[in-house]
């Protein structure tokens, strides 16, 4: 990959630490990723049960799964349905032949735009006036953290829109969830992620929760195996590590907060509801990426809004120290 892919490829996805290094040879190791919003105090992997790779995983293990990611999220059982990460299964929304035109929220993620054929960008202050079809966004959104309150988004999807919820980010923040407040024939479909909130995205877990005609023809898309026996050892034990969830929780709301007044210092005003990352827009914000790169830290620049610039809350002491130097030209 030569130098000009790389640093187009940088402002196209987070976490990719391997093109940095080559885009900036002369940068101190180790690299400090944040350009991700994956949290980086991850669920202890050692709390795991061992798992026996010899064997397929069995129906009875992934339905443990689904019925601990049930719990938390506040969803019976019969409408979470386990997949090889949440991407997986909004790539394949095509299959549950929801109604047009659809709609996906912009900005928000690219892989939104892909979703569903033929879908069409709306910006989210307008999404009250839909009526009709299917529309997709995130909530918290990403990059720029936006956050609907449940109540805003169940109006529009009891009023004859089909509505799917990306909630790649809603376990740090359940109050905003929307699954809690779903009755039986609301028209919503919601993503979760397991890799973000528990800082595994190595794993590749997600969920979708809807009605159960959904569930089931996804269930028949993904086939008998849709997520490894690792998955479903890790997903079923993290989801029902309650101490640790309510810990992270809280850990990384006070790391949000304490990310806002390092940026707030230099002079960067953050913005977004979303603990797990804050954005920035600057004049300034292609000069800070390059300085800030040079400097062995990876943050997430944006091919289409130049002036943006994400950071994810860094994970320790020593993180926030190296961000702040780095800031100051150190």
């Amino acid at each position: 990959m030569g130098l000009t892919d790389g640093m187009k490829a940088l402002r196209i996805h987070g976490g990719r630490i391997d093109i940095a290094a080559t885009c900036y040879p002369g940068a101190p190791h180790p690299w400090l990723d944040l350009s991700t919003g994956i949290n980086p105090c991850p669920w202890p992997a050692d709390r795991a049960p061992s798992v026996d790779l010899q064997r397929l995983p069995s129906p009875a293990a992934l339905r443990d799964l689904e019925a601990a990611a049930a719990a938390m999220f506040g969803a019976s059982a019969d409408r979470v349905v386990a997949l090889p990460g949440s991407e997986i299964g909004l790539r394949a929304l095509d299959s549950l032949e929801l109604p047009s035109p659809v709609r996906f929220v912009t900005p928000s993620y690219s892989t939104h735009q892909d979703a569903i054929g033929g879908a069409t960008p709306i910006v989210r202050d307008a999404i009250d006036t839909i009526r009709d079809g299917t529309l997709l966004l995130a909530n918290p959104n990403n990059p720029d953290g936006a956050l609907d309150m449940p109540d805003r988004l169940l109006r529009i999807a009891r009023c004859g829109t089909w509505l799917v919820v990306d909630e790649a980010f809603a376990d740090i923040a359940p109050e905003f969830s929307l699954i809690p407040g779903l009755d039986p024939n609301d028209r919503a479909i919601i993503f979760r992620s397991f890799g973000k909130f528990f800082g595994l995205a190595g794993v590749r877990l997600g969920f979708m929760i809807a009605q159960p005609a959904q569930a089931e023809a996804m269930r028949r898309r993904l086939g008998s195996w849709p997520v490894s026996a690792l998955a479903v050892a890790y997903g079923t034990a993290a989801y029902r590590d309650t101490a640790w969830i309510a810990e992270a929780r809280r850990s990384i709301v006070a790391r949000a907060g304490r990310l806002d007044t390092l940026l707030g210092r230099h002079g960067l005003q953050s913005r977004g509801a979303c603990p797990l990352f804050r954005l920035v827009e600057s004049d300034d914000a292609p000069a800070m990426f390059e300085r800030l790169s040079r400097s062995g830290i990876l943050t997430r620049p944006f091919d289409h809004a130049p002036r943006w610039l994400r950071f994810g809350v860094p994970g320790d002491d020593a993180a926030f120290d190296r961000l702040d130097r780095a800031l100051a030209g150190g």
